[in-house]
């Protein structure tokens, strides 16, 4: 199994997803440094009551990407860490490709 590995022009986007929560980062391997981090338990988010965890998925990747782009980062290494790329995982990604990254 390969190791994505994020540097200075194309960090790693990093995503971790439990039983009730999904969690999401930027992160420059090279420099040690998390660029960008959002989650579900983010203010903004909890905030909004949805309907499901597809919506609130996508809605993380939405926060996600708009924290990066003003961080001026437009590309970025995909890291599923292992989940399959369905339900929660793909929302995540349609929601940061919305806001603007490219995988």
């Amino acid at each position: 199994m390969r190791r994505a590995i994020g540097n200075s022009e194309k960090p790693r986007l990093c995503v971790y997803r439990s039983n009730h929560h999904i969690y999401a980062q930027i992160v420059d391997d090279s420099k040690g440094l998390t660029i960008a981090c959002s989650s579900s338990l983010a203010p903004k988010i909890v905030s909004k009551k949805f309907k499901n965890p597809m919506e609130r998925a996508k809605e993380v990747g939405k926060e996600l990407s708009a924290a990066a782009v003003k961080k001026k980062v437009n590309k970025v290494v995909f890291d599923r860490r292992g989940y399959k790329y369905h339900g929660q995982i793909k929302m995540l990604a349609e929601g940061a490709r919305e806001g603007g990254l490219k995988f």
